[in-house]
């Protein structure tokens, strides 16, 4: 029965990846349509909310997670978690045939560094005591040194959103991302609880009358509801093809330090691994670095003028021709 699990875990963990891939596309699509009608999500706008094409995505993304949250049932999360990398090679495609956003060859160079750091690190991770009850989960949980992680977490969180994202969120993706993926880590940790909730329920031992289960519900709602609502502000502000590699970078990493904190795995670890998964990190660090080198920057959202000619104008269109009276404007190139 082990080998089917882990089979089954694994088929759910690659069609969670294409769902999440086109999921970015769709999003995407849909916030470039909303912030032609109103307020861009990356300032605050919820217009987004109104178009199909988002909630095509949105639909889709979740249908994405369901299927992770199920492989995460099945298999551990050593076998799940490197076949995110998947995600952003179906987000790439979409992207270059959909969006038209292009990387560079140096970036195609970040992208697969970051994927192949971190596969390293997955590989070499620790192996997770998977545990048999939510009373166990609670216990690991509540270890002073989960503790003070979670503790520092949230305080890291807190002082993105209230000092970062007003001086760098439109312009460095990680503070967007640093909010999701921190976040993202603490969400897994109490999926995995609700999935062994659901699990020896469904084999007639109900977990659903400990009110630890309804507490890591209620955790994993509210971070899943955070880490939309930034990444909804990452995409709409950054390239999807850029978005997507980090932002699995990052859940990656941070992920590992959360369940290796929690479960005590790292005794474990003989030094080849430890090499190995430090390689993986300066891997992932020199691939996010070429990427942010390399990166396209998105048009100017407030104005409609392409993007490589004028960014400027004072408010007045007409100044803009007057200045640069050699711009060529047809059906597909206006000012609003």
């Amino acid at each position: 029965m082990g080998v089917s699990d882990n089979t089954r875990g694994l088929v759910l963990a690659m069609l969670s990846s294409l769902f999440i891939g086109t999921s970015f596309i769709l999003k995407k699509k849909g916030l470039r349509q909303a912030s032609a009608a109103g307020t861009r999500a990356g300032v605050g706008g919820y217009t987004y909310l109104l178009e199909p094409l988002w909630w095509a995505g949105m639909i889709t993304m979740i249908v994405g997670e369901v299927a992770n949250f199920v492989a995460y049932i099945y298999a551990p999360a050593v076998l799940v978690t490197p076949l995110g990398a998947l995600s952003i090679i179906v987000s790439a495609v979409l992207a270059h045939f959909l969006l038209k956003e292009r990387l560079r060859q140096m970036g195609v160079l970040g992208c697969v560094s970051c994927i192949v750091g971190s596969v390293v690190i997955v590989i070499h991770a620790p192996q997770e005591q998977t545990p048999i009850s939510v009373q166990e989960v609670w216990d690991l949980a509540t270890q002073p040194a989960f503790l003070i992680y979670v503790a520092a977490t949230l305080s890291t969180v807190l002082v993105l959103i209230v000092h970062f994202q007003p001086l760098y969120g439109q312009t460095n993706v990680l503070v967007y991302l640093g909010i999701c993926s921190l976040m993202g880590a603490i969400t897994v940790v109490s999926i995995k609880a609700i999935g062994i909730a659901i699990k020896l329920t469904l084999e007639g031992i109900n977990q659903f009358g400990y009110a630890q289960t309804w507490f890591f519900l209620s955790v994993a709602v509210i971070c899943v509801i955070t880490q939309l609502n930034y990444l909804n502000k990452a995409l709409d502000t950054f390239n999807a093809a850029i978005v997507s590699p980090i932002y699995y970078v990052m859940f990656t990493t941070l992920t590992i330090t959360a369940s290796a904190i929690m479960f005590k795995d790292w005794s474990g670890q003989n030094l080849s691994s430890i090499t190995s998964e430090i390689c993986g990190f300066i891997t992932v660090l020199t691939g996010t670095v070429i990427l942010h080198m390399t990166r396209e920057e998105e048009p100017t959202a407030t104005t409609g003028i392409p993007k490589g000619t004028i960014t400027w104008y004072d408010g007045d269109p007409s100044k803009a021709l007057q200045e640069a009276p050699f711009i060529r404007l047809d059906n597909s190139d206006y000012f609003d």
